[in-house]
């Protein structure tokens, strides 16, 4: 090589080291917002810390989800939105691990993309720091990955790591029986889950993202879409601490109601589900209408307006969804489990899907 001749950087094959430790420094105060005991939620180490004594737990079981968004983040990326697709990021792990009665711990996410856009990863932090106080946990750390090549210019992707406790011997589900009823949590939209339906169905409605919804005319259909999936840890902790009337908690995301029921039931239950119970939010009424989409389909692909399921034994169901709604949830009777040879989910009536 000449004196002359420049020799190739990091940098020029499309890596920004400074950019990323940039984007560090910046996120900082976020992450340190999610302190709890446990952990100081400093960033910068190698590897995150986390004091599980100072929880309080006597015997614990840990309890590990991870989950990404999927294709809601196309949304994201192509209506320049990025302030919220963390909270869905954090919903995902988190809500699994309540439905086993685990209070969540500690979080940590992977964010990679073609070419670093600082302010992007800061909004998408901004979203995960918000998740994570919403379901109390820390964020103790992540990784961030430049590589170019790999990403079309602009796209990005999120993958998320939870961990949560219980104490042992007070795992859910436990105890489910013929005759104990299913109270259904609103949802605060789709969520996370069928989004390359929506968007087949938005190409399909001839819509742009910045024309007002269709179903709530007063925001964008990019804005209505990324609505973040609901977090339902704090009302479910709170609601374990009351009673041991919850047998069971069933987070519907990706197989919606068949395939999703069915994973806490006991060999010889089933469900029968009322439809008619469930008060379809328009997003739904639109995607089915849009998208000449069976109410089968609805109900398999999407939460059809029901974010999560708990069992409760029938006698206190009615004290149980009070406790629910007192926390915040708006909650219905949606069926009971019932005795079943296949654990089949039985459907009464038919959802409203007009629109």
């Amino acid at each position: 090589m000449s004196n002359t001749e420049k020799g190739l950087t990091y940098r020029d094959a499309g890596v920004d080291i400074d950019a990323g430790n940039a984007l560090v420094e910046a996120i900082k105060p976020l992450v340190r917002a999610t302190r709890r005991p446990g952990a100081d939620a400093e960033i910068g180490g190698f590897g995150g810390v986390f004091d599980l004594k100072a929880t309080g737990y006597k015997d614990p079981v840990l309890v590990a989800a991870t989950d990404g968004v999927g294709t809601k983040l196309k949304i994201a990326i192509e209506t320049g939105i990025h302030d919220s697709i963390g909270i869905d990021l954090v919903a995902m792990s988190v809500n699994d691990l309540v439905v086993q009665g685990a209070e969540p711990l500690f979080f940590l996410d992977y964010f990679a993309c073609g070419k670093l856009a600082p302010q992007t990863g800061v909004d998408v932090v901004k979203g995960i720091a918000a998740g994570c106080v919403e379901a109390g946990c820390a964020l103790i750390g992540g990784e961030t990955a430049e590589m170019p090549g790999m990403y079309a210019e602009g796209d990005y992707d999120l993958g998320g790591f939870a961990v949560g406790a219980a104490e042992r011997g007070t795992l859910l589900p436990r105890g489910i029986a013929a005759g104990d009823v299913l109270l259904g949590l609103s949802s605060s939209g789709v969520h996370s889950n069928g989004y390359s339906l929506v968007r087949r169905i938005r190409e399909k409605s001839g819509l742009v993202w910045d024309a007002p919804a269709p179903f709530a005319p007063a925001v964008s259909l990019g804005r209505a879409l990324l609505a973040p999936t609901r977090i339902y840890v704090k009302s479910i902790l709170g609601v374990l601490k009351q009673t041991s009337a919850l047998k069971g908690l069933v987070h519907i995301t990706g197989g919606g109601f068949p395939d999703n029921i069915p994973r806490i039931l006991p060999e010889g239950l089933g469900v029968k589900l009322d439809l008619h119970a469930i008060d379809t939010p328009g997003v739904f009424r639109w995607l089915a209408a849009t998208g000449n989409v069976a109410e089968a389909e609805m109900l398999r692909t999407f939460n059809c307006g029901i974010g999560m399921i708990a069992v409760v034994t029938a006698s206190e169901a009615d004290e149980v969804a009070q406790m629910f709604r007192t926390a915040g949830e708006t909650v219905i009777c949606l069926g009971e489990v019932v005795p079943s040879a296949t654990s089949a989910v039985e459907t009464s009536g038919t959802l409203d899907l007009a629109f």
